[in-house]
């Protein structure tokens, strides 16, 4: 394989300049004649789906060979365990060794070449424009990431970690998960597939958000009766935008925030049996009134129990959760709950400063102008899941901004991690949510990036193992998962509702789960046209999956990353550990690569040019 793959790569070497040159061009006329078609009701090209993905045209015909041949050479080296494990420190020694400038020439040529759509906004715009013409949309993602020491990521975690008030960890009631521990305060530490923000100062919140914003105008709808010009976007579909709460705030905060909602699980159980939220318990005001009889002419209680959030089928929330988003509640006047002897509120949230408060004021404002600019331009938030000590907060806040800004559509997108045991039981309550409080639910499900990490944190400070016990339970959670979601949907349609009032992203790299979606989908009559299920993959793996995908008329996604070569360098090597990682992928992506280039080789295609005719679906 290798001897026949290497005068392949040597012939289409020299084809590289061109093939960037014709990609950097971004054609005004094909955006006309889209528009035009869609004006005049021309039928978008749709091609069959081969559900095995064992198709190499379907999966490399927005490629060049050269491209084809890259993506080769990409592979053979995430296959070296030696050249993966010290990827880091080659490629600072090769920049150091080469210059700037042919560094930067080398990484396009290879690695950022194939994983990293491009410098800037501008830059990006072909590589949109090609998936747009391939039936793929973006979820754009600004990858410049800070290569810091771990005894610096350790000293900035721990400092923003704990109040100035001091930590309460051997407080009565604390929970050790919700503290930081200084073995894992370097949240880098065995994770190679997501992203991770360490934080600095408000200012640096401030430019994250910026640069999210920046995010969501480069992928806005640019389907336009008028075809504009290319820097005024290139999706010609829903984007979306995928954003860390970790960026916009002190994680101290997040950390607090995540003890108060367990701490008032724990609350809630000792009042009335029982585990989970809240509104599971489906405990009614009057239900309450009984549990406080003894107190109940307290004024402190009283006030408590005019704040409770419910229905007609309970109590949803035992805090006003919609104060805290809209930017105007004292966190520390909020989370108090009366004992049900005698009366005395007692705080569920440790201290916190006024300083602190005004810091989650900002955070909420940082986000509430996040949501608020992809509302008006009709882009998609995807807020990313997190590590467990910060996740219910992340949830419990992401779901507000849906009840906020979901009203007539899913913004706002929920992340999901099905490695982790409650999954299910989480995904099933916030669907019930959305539900009794009517708005869209939006949520992206994915095996997970914390692992190893939540396994080792869980062991070494005595909490209970919030993951998976195997691999195979965590698939079967992801279909569970799944398939509970897919139902819902089937009611919703079922009953003349509006079936978009669920929708899912059904992110994953693993073909099994994305053939159980597709064939739930069709066997309880899903179509992909319905637009409540749709497929997401990183940029530059398991094209074999996204792009038959795409043009077959199913919502697809690439995950685009983008930012200037050497701030990149962090991303490029999470991406050749996660390769590493998944050698069985790699394999079958290789040998549908060779494949290609043979074939184009063999027919005489090899300055084969990519020109699709699709539409987004």
């Amino acid at each position: 394989m290798l001897r026949l793959a290497d005068p392949i790569l040597s012939d289409v070497r020299c084809l590289h300049s061109a093939a960037q040159d014709k990609q950097a061009q971004v054609s005004v006329a094909d955006r006309t004649q889209h528009v035009q078609s869609k004006e005049e009701g021309v039928k978008p090209q749709r091609d069959p789906l081969d559900v095995s993905f064992n198709d190499p045209i379907a999966a490399f015909k927005s490629k060049t060979t050269w491209e084809l041949a890259r993506a080769y050479l990409v592979y053979m080296i995430c296959s070296s365990e030696k050249i993966v494990e010290h990827n880091m420190t080659l490629m600072k020694w090769t920049n150091k060794m080469l210059g700037k400038k042919i560094f930067t020439a080398l990484m396009k040529a290879t690695f950022y070449g194939h994983f990293v759509a491009g410098e800037d906004q501008i830059k990006i715009i072909p590589t949109l424009e090609r998936l747009r013409s391939f039936g793929v949309k973006p979820i754009l993602d600004y990858s410049v990431e800070e290569d810091i020491s771990q005894e610096e990521a350790e000293k900035r975690e721990v400092e923003s970690s704990v109040s100035s008030a001091g930590d309460n960890e051997k407080d009565a009631g604390a929970l050790p998960q919700y503290h930081v521990d200084k073995s894992f305060a370097d949240r880098r530490y065995k994770v190679s597939s997501a992203r991770t923000y360490f934080y600095l100062n408000e200012a640096t919140c401030e430019r994250n958000m910026e640069i999210f914003i920046k995010c969501l105008e480069a992928v806005s709808d640019d389907d336009a009766k008028e075809p504009r010009p290319p820097s005024d976007g290139a999706t010609f579909g829903t984007g979306i935008t995928a954003i860390k709460l970790t960026a916009l705030g002190r994680p101290q905060l997040l950390l607090q925030l995540s003890e108060v909602i367990m701490r008032t699980r724990k609350y809630m159980e000792a009042l009335v049996g029982g585990q989970g939220n809240v509104l599971t318990h489906h405990k009614t005001i009057k239900d309450l009134e009984k549990y406080y009889a003894s107190v109940g002419d307290n004024k402190d209680v009283q006030q408590f129990l005019k704040n409770v959030t419910s229905d007609k089928e309970g109590i949803l929330h035992l805090f006003p959760w919609s104060g805290i988003v809209d930017e105007d509640s004292q966190l520390s006047e909020t989370f108090r709950v009366p004992d049900p002897l005698t009366g005395q509120m007692r705080r569920l949230i440790s201290q916190i400063s006024p300083k602190e408060e005004e810091m989650f004021r900002n955070m909420i404002r940082r986000l509430n102008t996040i949501v608020k600019t992809a509302a008006e331009l009709d882009v998609r938030i995807m807020v990313d899941a997190e590590q467990t000590y910060f996740q219910p907060a992340i949830t419990r806040i992401t779901l507000e901004m849906m009840r906020k800004y979901n009203k007539d559509k899913a913004i706002v997108f929920n992340t999901y991690q099905c490695y982790l045991r409650e999954t299910f039981r989480e995904v099933v309550t916030d669907l019930e949510q959305a539900s009794r409080q009517n708005f869209y639910f939006g949520a992206k499900l994915v095996r997970g990036a914390y692992m190893e990490q939540e396994r080792a944190r869980a062991q070494a400070l005595g909490y209970a193992d919030p993951v998976n016990p195997s691999y195979e339970a965590t698939t079967e959670m992801y279909h569970k998962t799944l398939a509970e979601c897919l139902r819902r949907i089937k009611v919703l349609k079922d009953c003349g509702q509006d079936a978009r009032k669920i929708g899912i992203m059904v992110a994953s790299h693993n073909e099994d789960t994305v053939r159980f979606a597709i064939e739930n989908m069709k066997s309880i009559g899903i179509s992909p046209e319905d637009k409540v299920i749709c497929f997401g993959q990183l940029l530059g793996m398991c094209d074999y999956i996204t792009f038959p995908l795409g043009q077959a008329g199913y919502s697809a996604y690439k995950y685009i990353p983008y930012g200037p070569v050497e701030e990149v360098l962090p991303y490029l090597s999470r991406r050749a550990q996660e390769n590493k990682g998944v050698l069985k992928k790699i394999k079958k992506e290789k040998r549908l690569l060779l494949s290609e280039i043979r074939r184009r080789l063999f027919r005489g295609q090899l300055f084969y040019t990519p020109k699709g005719n699709y539409v987004p679906i």
